[in-house]
Order: C-alpha cells, then sequence, then structure tokens
C-alpha cells in the first residue's frame, strides 16, 4: 500500500498540452475480477488498471483459494478451480473494508458455495453507504441474510430466480444480484437496476462466459439462469470517469489534450454538462479532443436563471464527477449550482478550494454555489477521497504558485501513476515523502 506520508508537489499555472490514454475502468475492474469465482475454468482480463483498489481485490481472491496470476501490469489471469467458503474469521476485517468493492464477492460466493461470512465493506468516506440493496436483492433470490457480530452471514441451499424490485439503482447492489442470479434456477428480473459502462461491462462479460442477460444497458435485467459459466478472455472498457478528470483538467488549466480511447458513445452527458460551463469536447473516432484557451462562460438556464448540475443514476451526470466538474467551474465566468444528492459529505472537500481564492458558498451538505471566474494560489491541501483528490489535483495545476497535496494514496486507488501520465503534458509534479524527503 502507498506510504500514508506520501505528497504531491505542485507548481501551477501551465497549461496543459499533449496526448494521455486513460485506464480501465476502476469500476467495472473490481466486479469483473469477482466474477471470475462463478467458474472452474481460467478467466484473462485485459486493460486492468494498476491501482491499489485492484491490488487489494487481487489480494482478497487469493485468501479465497483463486490462483491469481499478473501476465503484465494490466493482465491477469485467475482460476477458481477451489474455491474456499469464507468463514467470519478467515478474511481480515481491515483488509476487507480497504476498499468498497469487497462486497461484490458476496453475490458470485454465494451463487457458487451457498454461505458466506463476510466483514462489512469500506471505502470513501463520502456520507453513509447502505448495504441492503445487496442482502435484499439476495432475500428475493431465497437466501437468509443475518448480522453476526459485524459480519454478514448469508446462506441458501438453492438460489431461485425471481422478479425483483431493487429499493435503489445501487451500482455494486445491481452487480452482485446480477452476479447471483446468473446461476439461480430459473428466470429473474432485475428492476430498477443500474446501467452504469461498467455494469454493461459486467453483464457482456457474464455473457460471454455463458451467461444469458438481456437488458443491458437499461434499468430492467432478464437473467435466464445456467448451470454453470466457463472461462473467458475480456477486456474491460475505458474509465470514463478519467476521462472527464481530463476535459475538466484541460479546461481548467487553458491547455489542449487529445484523449486517446476515450469511448465517447459513454460520455454523452458527460460532455453536456461540460458544455454548460463553456467546455466543448470534440469526439475523433474513439478518441476525444479538447482545445485550447475555451471561453468558459456558464451557459444560464431559459430566462436567466442559475443553472444546476446536479448527479443521477446513468445515463445522468456521475456523481464521481460532480468534484472535478466543480473545480472547473471556479475557471468559468458566471454563477451555477452544483447538487450532489447521493452522499451528503461529498462537497466537503471545497473548505480546501476557499484558501485558494475558489468564490464558492456550501448551502447545505448536498449544495453548493459557485462564482466565477477565480484567480486561485497553491495551498497545502489533504485529500478526503478519490475524486475529491484528483479535484484538487486539477485545482492545484490551475492555481497560481506551489500546492503540496497530502493523503495522495486517495488519489492512487482511482488514478494510476497519475504524475507518470501527467508529466508529458508540461505537468510540474512530484512525489515526496515526509519519511525521507525535506521540504524543498
Amino acid at each position: 500500500m502507498a506510504d500514508v506520508s506520501d505528497y504531491f508537489m505542485i507548481e501551477g499555472g501551465v497549461p496543459l498540452v499533449g496526448e494521455i490514454t486513460p485506464a480501465g475502468n476502476k469500476n467495472a475492474a473490481l466486479p469483473v475480477l469477482a466474477a471470475c469465482l462463478l467458474t472452474d475454468d481460467p478467466v484473462v482480463l485485459r486493460n486492468l488498471p494498476a491501482i491499489r483498489d485492484v491490488e487489494v481485490m487481487g489480494e482478497l481472491l487469493s485468501a479465497l483459494g483463486v490462483d491469481v496470476r499478473r501476465l503484465d501490469p494490466h493482465t491477469w489471469r485467475l482460476e477458481a478451480s477451489e474455491v474456499h467458503r469464507p468463514e467470519s474469521d478467515q478474511l481480515d476485517p481491515n483488509q476487507f473494508r480497504a476498499i468498497r468493492g469487497s462486497i461484490l464477492m458476496a453475490g458470485p460466493l454465494l451463487a457458487r458455495v451457498g454461505r458466506l461470512a463476510i466483514p462489512a465493506p469500506g471505502g470513501d468516506v463520502i456520507g453513509r453507504r447502505r448495504v441492503d440493496t445487496h442482502f435484499l436483492a439476495f432475500q428475493g433470490l431465497g437466501a437468509e441474510v443475518t448480522v453476526v457480530n459485524g459480519h454478514f452471514e448469508v446462506r441458501a441451499d438453492r438460489l431461485t430466480g425471481a422478479d425483483i424490485l431493487l429499493d435503489e439503482a445501487s451500482v455494486t447492489g445491481t452487480e452482485n444480484a446480477v452476479m447471483a442470479a446468473v446461476l439461480a434456477q430459473g428466470t429473474t428480473i432485475l428492476r430498477n437496476a443500474a446501467s452504469e459502462p461498467h455494469v454493461q461491462d459486467l453483464c457482456l462479460m457474464l455473457n460471454a462466459m455463458g451467461a444469458q442477460i438481456s437488458g443491458i444497458g437499461t434499468n430492467t435485467l432478464v437473467i435466464q439462469g445456467v448451470t454453470r459459466l466457463h472461462g473467458v478472455e475480456y477486456t474491460i472498457g475505458t474509465d470514463h470517469i478519467e476521462v472527464g478528470s481530463y476535459i475538466a483538467l484541460a479546461a481548467a488549466t487553458g491547455g489542449e489534450i487529445l484523449i486517446r480511447n476515450a469511448q465517447p458513445e459513454n460520455l454523452r452527458m458527460i460532455l453536456m454538462t461540460f458544455e454548460r460551463l463553456g467546455v466543448v469536447a470534440e469526439p475523433r473516432g474513439v478518441d476525444l479532443f479538447v482545445p485550447r484557451d475555451q471561453p468558459l462562460e456558464i451557459m444560464a438556464d431559459m430566462g436567466g436563471a442559475i443553472p444546476t448540475i446536479s448527479d443521477a443514476p446513468w445515463p445522468a451526470f456521475p456523481a464521481d464527477l460532480m468534484s472535478i466538474a466543480l473545480v472547473a467551474a471556479t475557471q468559468a465566468t458566471g454563477v451555477i449550482l452544483f447538487h450532489q444528492k447521493m452522499f451528503e459529505s461529498r462537497l466537503y472537500f471545497v473548505d480546501k478550494l476557499i484558501p485558494m481564492g475558489a468564490r464558492v458558498v456550501v448551502c447545505d451538505p448536498h449544495r453548493a454555489l459557485v462564482y466565477g471566474p477565480s484567480t486561485l494560489t497553491g495551498d497545502t491541501m489533504t485529500s478526503p477521497d478519490i475524486r475529491a483528490g484528483m479535484a484538487l489535483l486539477i485545482a492545484a495545476f490551475a492555481a497560481k504558485g506551489a500546492s503540496r497535496i497530502h493523503n495522495i494514496h486517495q488519489i492512487d486507488r482511482g488514478y494510476e501513476k497519475i504524475e507518470a501520465k501527467l508529466a508529458p503534458l508540461g505537468a510540474r509534479i512530484s512525489r515526496w515523502c515526509d519519511a525521507n524527503c525535506v521540504w524543498p
């Protein structure tokens, strides 16, 4: 794990220019890794991001008896021919709580071995993140769920297809329900399902393994249970959140970036939302081009009303890009309201932007009003979570002078070697460690 004393030093005020290739989708990598538990056969996964969350998932799978081999930094071969049934004391609770995606092992383990006991998952501290949706779906398939000493114990002699309405369009809840249902007896109809690109990636991979899932990309999935799945070689898609991060980076620094293999078909709402900030990105086949020196003027709503950017389930604007878009808005002329509906703590990173010179009013835990443009100056900050960490990094590059960002292991959890990726664009960024280095 990255040392928590690591920090970035950034010299801002320089337009970032060049080409960059985003990594594979972090939020697809974790469920497709968990899906290897559904078959005895080898599974080869390509385009996995080389980030800490993926490493932790691999360690957890190894603890369950999965043979995990890294063919190269982005290609893994996994074989779950011998899977241990997890007991309450088998999995390290601290390791399990290190990532939110650890809970994704519940669905395939239930389908594979019929009983499991797992600790509560962890992840970013961005507000309450309930897991009820997962276990209600398991109960709908015939499982019994109990909570004992802080562990979830789930068991089912046989899973049976059912018509299930999820109580919220949870991404990981949908993924867990799908992985449990593919080996259930009969047909499962999953309503109010999440439909994000990473959910689609998982469903497409499962179909390539022999599952029968229809309605992929919609909010109703129909899953005809099968008796077994076989191995597969599968390449996950591009991380659309990372693409959105680079759009904001180019805009905030007045730079020009060509984003390779951006998969624009997954970016329609993201591009529409950035256009409201005066940022236009041009699809070029599978790539995306963000031109230099855009006007960055906030587009008012009809009648001159203050516009709002809000998050919602796919295909609406992703919650993971709210903090990043907010930083881009500080560099645009006009006033805009950000309404972050999903998590009550995600906007709290704004208090780190205000000392830099950002004119932002936090109205309540879910809403912030941005007045732009603001001239930002460098400062010392601490990253509270993955996406806020990237947002602070973008602010530092847009600012005049030097910035120092601590707790960057949070950024490392979602962005692969970000300093090495940005250096060819002209980014002046270096990684330091308090234990061995002196303030430069």
